[in-house]
């Protein structure tokens, strides 16, 4: 029996579409529609949000003030940037692969949001809770590799070449120890299910049950979010912005919008396989713990972007491969030797 209160008033609204349209499936089709706005909604609003606060904490950490002349603060300085974007000229630049040019920055915002669909905001709120939920989320987020190499190969451009060519030996090489990483805490939990994740962490986060897989985590999910200070594909001072540098106004304002969907995404990621999803002191609702942990997990990410010097490209392959990978597979064997002592006692 479901308890969140978003998962009520969700109730609520499916009995008075019900009696007002009284078929099943459309009010299915219309909840789910619902459903989907709303999650675009949170996606685009966080891009507005974040890059305010990633300028306002750069500004923090280095002394300055940061945004303070647009609205009150500086407040509305990232929707007059919006608004600037979408005035901005669509420069397309000659010779370059043309289908293939125009679809990257589409395709690369696709994975970014369909990924919103397994996350278990409250108890009861989730809007596929499939039993491969967390494959399906590492599956679908390894498809932002090729948008990235897209855009890289038919820019006809070597500094967005080698910003291609440097997203698929960073990502493929990160996302190893990641998923052995998880492995631990599908060992504990015995399911893929996103929902039976966060409710086996009602006792116990699995922050404190595997520590090893969260520190692991962490810098795996700042290196494929393309997240400093670990964005070697857009390496201002090497090779301009990587991928996206031929791009302009919309198109590019598509791939600003799909990292910091993948920002948000990480911190959600980290809320509900290590810090307990929605579960938290009765005080306050649910689904206002899962998004007071997130947006703290989006501030550590921030802070810690702002913080570090951007790695060196051969020095961050080889720690993912040399450090990273065998230390996710020593957590993968204590993990089972610790599942197989707590079943023997």
């Amino acid at each position: 029996m479901h308890s969140g209160i978003l998962y009520s008033l969700g109730q609520s609204l499916r009995e008075i579409l019900t009696s007002l349209i009284g078929v099943p499936i459309l009010v299915d089709l219309l909840m789910t529609i619902i459903c989907a706005t709303i999650l675009l909604l949170i996606m685009a609003t966080s891009a507005l949000v974040f890059t305010l606060g990633e300028r306002k904490i750069c500004a923090f950490i280095q002394v300055r003030i940061g945004p303070n002349r647009v609205g009150p603060g500086g407040l509305l300085q990232s929707v007059a940037d919006m608004l600037k974007q979408m005035d901005k000229e669509d420069i397309v630049p000659r010779g370059i692969d043309k289908w293939l040019w125009v679809l990257s920055p589409i395709l690369l915002l696709v994975p970014s949001a369909l990924i919103y669909a397994f996350f278990p905001f409250d108890d009861g709120v989730i809007l596929a809770d499939v039993n491969v939920g967390l494959f399906l989320l590492i599956a679908i987020t390894s498809q932002t590799i090729l948008p990235f190499l897209m855009g890289g190969y038919s820019s006809n451009s070597k500094y967005s070449l080698i910003g291609g060519m440097r997203t698929v030996a960073q990502m493929l090489g990160y996302e190893v120890p990641m998923v052995f990483a998880l492995m631990g805490i599908v060992m504990i939990t015995g399911s893929l299910k996103m929902s039976a994740i966060v409710e086996a962490q009602s006792d116990v986060w699995f922050i404190v049950l595997q520590p090893l897989a969260f520190l692991i985590y962490i810098v795996t999910a700042l290196v494929e979010s393309n997240r400093p200070p670990f964005n070697i594909v857009e390496g201002e001072s090497e090779i301009i912005a990587g991928p996206f540098t031929e791009y302009t106004g919309m198109r590019w304002a598509l791939f600003f919008l799909a990292e910091f969907s993948n920002l948000m995404c990480i911190g959600i990621l980290t809320t509900t396989l290590f810090l307990g999803g929605w579960h938290g002191p009765d005080f306050l609702p649910g689904f206002c713990w899962f998004w007071i942990k997130t947006l703290l997990c989006v501030l550590f990410y921030q802070w810690v972007g702002w913080t570090f010097p951007r790695a060196r490209v051969d020095s961050m392959l080889s720690f993912g491969w040399k450090v990273l990978l065998p230390i996710a597979l020593i957590n993968v064997l204590l993990t089972g030797v610790g599942i197989y002592v707590y079943n023997v006692m």
